[in-house]
């Protein structure tokens, strides 16, 4: 019968066979009561056919930005949290350099100040205090890329491993940080199987930079975008994509947002870059307090890890909740002010000391949440500035990548009193230039346009 069957005739059920594991009345067994399970999934779904004419019901309309939930944390946890990721076993031997990063870290702290690495270590410390678990894996998550996390410690004498995070919270709480293979496409598919059998948990998978994403796009296509619409399948897991233009080449710049808000649909992921350890730290958080599972995907910094533009304070952390759109803190006189900059991510501090440089009358925009858009807040802001008749996009990825052709009909159909203009670099066919010069002098062109003298 076996021997009928092309599909069962494998190497591993003969070498099964031939070891004597399982015997050939043992083998067709299994395979007739395999069949009998998909001839009843069959059956099931052909009596549970809609009568023919009957057209299936419309989508849901899309419900765009979500009501906040509060993500704030009292500062007594925040204080255990602290404590626990500082402590270090008795007789484990920290390397003197990292000694001294750890000793910057709590003078920070200290001051009433986190950075960005603190700001993801708190929002991961807290969440294990109140007893949800968190994974994390990626090619070097332990101590991460830009050496700024060292979730893992090691015993620089003898090797010995401590992950401080991983004393926090009740008994049956954990934490899972993994240096995994450098697989895209492996690592994301487990994650988001993981995210789906345990969905207690905070699931993360971290890229070594956006880049290398792209090999997994099978996973991101079929399952992460598709999963909710394809057979309501839902998770909260979360990708974080180093990304930003800073003359590293092109194979160290692009997490490709292009191509996610291309997939972006009826609320189907979150789409979000970032710029303080506070919005970080909320954003994170979010996605395991509020009852509403999607995937996130973090576009997150490379060389504002360890600027003092992204820091925060603690007390942002102790109330409030992650907002999806930020305004200017710089402007004074709101009605002085003619022309809005639209920007996400690094760029925008850019921006902002070029417009303290040259004191133009502009407002620089930060859009935290590039999808679910945030219409309303846009809305809000341009409310406070009556005066401004022009909207600019700036972003540093060349026209035809980044965030532009998905922000240009929310800007052209939700604003149609402003002039909307984009500023970016010409279209290529390669993410980024290779030369760190010619990056520089981009940038440089970048700026001027964008604030260039009104028509």
């Amino acid at each position: 019968k076996i021997a009928e069957r092309p599909s069962v005739r494998t190497i591993y059920t003969k070498a099964l066979i031939d070891r004597g594991d399982i015997s050939v009345a043992e083998a067709e067994s299994a395979l007739d009561y395999f069949q009998d399970l998909l001839q009843t999934a069959l059956d099931a779904t052909r009596d549970d056919a809609p009568e023919p004419g009957i057209l299936a019901k419309p989508s849901p309309p899309a419900v765009g930005v979500l009501p906040h939930v509060e993500t704030g944390v009292d500062r007594a946890a925040l204080d255990a949290v602290y404590a626990a990721m500082s402590f270090v076993p008795e007789g484990f031997s920290v390397h003197p350099k990292l000694a001294k990063q750890f000793a910057a870290r709590d003078k920070l702290f200290a001051g009433g100040e986190i950075d960005w690495a603190l700001g993801e270590s708190l929002a991961i410390g807290t969440l294990l205090h109140q007893g949800v678990s968190v994974r994390l894996a990626g090619q070097d998550s332990r101590r991460v890329t830009f050496a700024h996390r060292h979730a893992t410690l090691h015993d620089h004498k003898n090797g010995d491993e401590f992950t401080p995070l991983d004393e926090l919270g009740p008994e049956d709480t954990n934490f899972w940080v993994y240096d995994s293979t450098l697989s895209a496409y492996a690592g994301l598919g487990f994650e988001y199987v993981y995210s789906l059998a345990n969905p207690k948990a905070l699931v993360m998978w971290e890229a070594q930079f956006g880049d290398f994403v792209n090999g997994a796009q099978i996973i991101i296509d079929q399952f992460i975008v598709a999963a909710e619409d394809k057979w309501n399948e839902t998770t909260g897991l979360v990708m974080l994509l180093p990304h930003g233009l800073e003359g590293q080449g092109p194979e160290h710049s692009s997490g490709r947002m292009e191509r996610f808000l291309l997939l972006a649909a009826e609320d189907n992921i979150q789409v979000a870059n970032a710029t303080t350890a506070a919005q970080l730290f909320h954003l994170l958080r979010r996605q395991m307090v509020r009852d509403v599972r999607k995937p996130l995907i973090v576009f997150t910094p490379k060389s504002l890890l360890r600027s003092k533009e992204v820091r925060s304070s603690i007390d942002e952390l102790t109330s409030g909740s992650f907002q999806e759109l930020l305004d200017d803190p710089g402007v004074t006189d709101p009605s002085s002010i003619e022309r809005l900059v639209y920007c996400s991510g690094k760029v925008a501090y850019d921006a902002m000391a070029h417009r303290d440089d040259i004191g133009a009358k502009a407002a620089v925009i930060r859009i935290e949440q590039i999808y679910p858009w945030p219409t309303e807040q846009s809305h809000q802001i341009l409310a406070r500035y009556p005066n401004a008749k022009e909207i600019v996009w700036l972003q540093e990825e060349p026209e035809n990548m980044g965030a532009w052709n998905f922000a240009k009909g929310r800007l052209y159909e939700e604003h149609k009193e402003h002039k909307i203009r984009r500023i970016s670099r010409f279209e290529s066919g390669s993410p980024a230039t290779g030369s760190s010069t010619i990056h520089k002098q981009e940038q440089a062109q970048l700026l001027k346009k964008a604030f260039a003298p009104l028509d």
